[in-house]
C-alpha cells in the first residue's frame, strides 16, 4: 500500500511539475512578446491582462507542487522541540487546519464562479473571468490532495524522536 501510494504521489508530483514548467514557459513567452510588441510601438491591448491571469494560474499551481515537496513556509523546529507524544497530535491539528481552510477556499471559489459567469475580460471580451478564475477551486482542490498524499509521510517523520521533521529544501529537491 506505501509503495502503491508514494507512485500516485510521484506521479501527481511529476504532473504538477509539468503544469507549472507549461505556466512558466508560457508567461515568459507572453512577456516577451509583449516587450517586443511594445518596443516596435504596437502595444498589445490583452498583454497585461493575460500576464496577470498566468501568474495568478502560475501561483496557485506551484503552490500545489510546494506541498508536494513540503517546500511551503513552515515551523519545523517548534515542531521538533515538542515532546514525542504531543508532536503527532500537534501535527494532526496543523494538517487539519490546512485542509479545512483549502476545502472551504474550493468551496467558496467554486460558489463565485456562477457569480462571474456573466463577466468577461476587457481586453478579450470572448474570454469569461469565469474560466480565468477557476484556478481558484482547481487550484485548492489539488492542494487538498497533495495535502492528503503527503499525510503519512508528515507523520511518520512526526513520530521519529530525533528526526526532523522536514529536511533543508537541498535535500526536498533531490
Amino acid at each position: 500500500m506505501a509503495d502503491r501510494l508514494a507512485r500516485i504521489r510521484s506521479g501527481f508530483e511529476r504532473l504538477m511539475e509539468w503544469i507549472t514548467m507549461a505556466l512558466m514557459v508560457l508567461l515568459f513567452l507572453e512577456v516577451t512578446i509583449g516587450v517586443l510588441f511594445r518596443m516596435m510601438g504596437r502595444s498589445l491591448v490583452w498583454y497585461d491582462e493575460v500576464a496577470v491571469i498566468l501568474l495568478a494560474w502560475l501561483t496557485y499551481y506551484a503552490s500545489v507542487l510546494a506541498a508536494l515537496k513540503r517546500a511551503h513556509i513552515g515551523f519545523p523546529g517548534l515542531v521538533r522541540g515538542l515532546m514525542p507524544r504531543v508532536r503527532v497530535p500537534v501535527v494532526l491539528v496543523a494538517e487539519a487546519l490546512t485542509i479545512g481552510f483549502f476545502v472551504l477556499l474550493a468551496w467558496v471559489g467554486w460558489s463565485v464562479l456562477d457569480v462571474l459567469a456573466t463577466d468577461f475580460l476587457v481586453s478579450l471580451p470572448d474570454v469569461s473571468v469565469k474560466y480565468t478564475q477557476s484556478v481558484i477551486p482547481i487550484g485548492a482542490a489539488l492542494f487538498v490532495v497533495a495535502e492528503i498524499l503527503m499525510l503519512p509521510k508528515v507523520l511518520a517523520e512526526a513520530r521519529r524522536l530525533s528526526a526532523p521533521i522536514e529536511s533543508n529544501l537541498a535535500e526536498k529537491l533531490h
